[in-house]
């Protein structure tokens, strides 16, 4: 690694490092107690004026500048509450740590100052500093002028350095934690229970999708990432938990676009003795209160429309959309005037449409789905795509099964529960037929599952929400990568992140 180290480290730096320790520093300590924070710091001293405070503060953070003047020095300190100024002087912190502070400091390290809070002539509420600690050496420097990263694969790639020096995506991922912590609250407080289930399963399920696979050597068996948790879930409500979710990480071995990532989290979430119906208001009612505490009202900015979650939204059977899209009653029509109207609006994949279900699915995607704007759900879903879905209590070929679509992103699936042990392994039969004729997105059989059902599930009904695209819906972001700390992204070589980095290194 030493031999190495100027590929990893910038040799300036490492030689301040060296410089430390041969003069008895130690560079990184195992601790620093701080009193206050940057934040904490402003909200307390925002009355001061010129004199120093009485009270000693301690605060510690990175460097985000630092402007020497002869025997006096300013910087700005930052930690995950905001900024802060200090004042250092010579004469307060002595010629050791003033000379350290001198020659082996730099932006981006991770320093500890005590001392007292004042205002300066300009209004900056400063900290006056009297004693100063390394706690980090950096050893790579920060963007150039540290005005943000601007490469957006490498903001992805390494996230670190963008949550160092850009505001935004910081301010996103504690809205993205409060949104999951305002999920989680809302849920408890309708008494539901929250729950674990497995991630690595050897039946995948609970969605069309490919999975990622892999191999359990002790159990010498294939085993898969979950798809979904919906099948377990299930599985508990058989067991007799009446109100239970999961807020889950989800994998799809498909591609990668501005919507979709492999890794991803939802909210799945199911209630005994309910129905479609009742998870469609339970819908409205979770993201309608996160929208109004996070936005302070009802409307929200995003990509160019103003949305408004103003509750009731609107909720129109497929049927009824494709007809207000597409200008055609698929249900009266057949298959051959189907084909046709498929092949003279160049629908994609038409071939694979073999009922009228199938096709109204295929045109709602290619003819309304981007028109829904405003929250809506649409209802009513072909059974022959819905192969968990209960069918419908007035509607032969449908299913009890809806999805909320906002400017155009699918945010949420959810039915009336297949609860019909036999129906429901007729589904799967289907689906696996397909899946042998090589759709790799159908499902496969879950023998175990369909065993849980034959003990009996009472109605029950159930929503799966997108936590990542409805945070970017709220966070005003339209490619997921903006609000997944870590998106999935090509691994690069070691030259070909130094070529990624090298514009805004230089």
């Amino acid at each position: 690694m030493s031999e190495n180290r100027e590929q990893y480290f910038d040799e300036t730096k490492v030689a301040k490092l060296e410089g430390l320790r041969e003069n008895g520093i130690e560079p990184f300590p195992y601790i620093f107690r701080r009193t206050h924070t940057a934040g904490e710091i402003k909200e307390r001293f925002s009355g001061i004026d010129h004199d120093k405070s009485e009270d000693r503060i301690a605060v510690a953070g990175r460097l985000y500048s630092l402007r020497r003047h002869g025997k006096t020095a300013f910087a700005d300190l930052g930690d995950q509450s905001g900024r802060v100024q200090l004042y250092l002087r010579k004469n307060d912190l002595g010629d050791e740590a003033f000379s350290m502070i001198k020659d082996c400091v730099d932006t981006g390290d991770i320093v500890g100052v005590e001392g007292h809070v004042f205002r300066t002539k300009t209004g900056e509420i400063t900290v006056w500093a009297d004693r100063f600690e390394m706690l980090s050496k950096s050893l790579n420097p920060l963007p150039e002028k540290y005005h943000g990263l601007k490469n957006i694969e490498t903001r992805y790639r390494q996230r670190y350095i963008d949550l160092i020096v850009n505001d935004e995506p910081r301010q996103i991922f504690a809205t993205r934690s409060r949104i999951i912590s305002r999920i989680r609250a809302g849920l408890e407080k309708r008494g539901f229970m929250e729950c674990e289930t497995p991630t690595l399963q050897p039946v995948y399920g609970g969605a069309n999708a490919r999975p990622f696979t892999t191999y359990h050597n002790y159990l010498d068996q294939k085993l898969y990432m979950r798809i979904a948790p919906e099948l377990y879930l299930k599985r508990l409500v058989v067991g007799g938990f009446e109100k239970v979710f999961e807020i889950a990480k989800n994998f799809r071995n498909e591609d990668v676009d501005t919507s979709h990532n492999p890794e991803f989290t939802m909210v799945e979430i199911y209630e005994a003795y309910s129905d479609f119906n009742d998870m469609m208001d339970l819908t409205e009612e979770l993201i309608s209160g996160i929208v109004n505490e996070i936005a302070g009202g009802c409307k929200i900015e995003y990509d160019g429309n103003e949305l408004d979650f103003t509750r009731p939204w609107r909720r129109i059977s497929m049927e009824e959309a494709v007809t207000e899209y597409a200008g055609i009653d698929v249900m009266s029509m057949d298959m051959e005037g189907l084909r046709d109207f498929a092949e003279k609006n160049s629908v994609p994949d038409y071939g694979k449409a073999g009922t009228k279900g199938e096709f109204l699915a295929l045109l709602f995607e290619e003819f309304a789905e981007d028109k829904l704007i405003q929250p809506t759900f649409i209802h009513d879903f072909p059974v022959e795509t819905s192969p968990l879905a209960k069918r419908h209590r007035e509607k032969e070929g449908f299913t009890e099964r809806f999805e909320l679509f906002i400017n155009g992103l699918e945010i949420a699936n959810g039915f009336s529960e297949l609860n019909d042990a036999i129906d429901q392994m007729e589904r799967f039969e289907a689906q696996d037929e397909k899946r042998r004729h090589g759709d790799l997105e159908a499902q496969m059989i879950d023998y175990d599952f369909v065993t849980a059902l034959g003990y009996g599930m009472p109605p029950t009904g159930g929503v799966g929400i997108g936590i990542d695209r409805l945070v970017m819906l709220i966070t005003g972001n339209t490619s997921i990568k903006e609000v997944i700390l870590f998106p999935s992204m090509k691994t690069l070589s070691r030259s070909e992140q130094e070529e990624e980095v090298a514009p805004e290194g230089e």
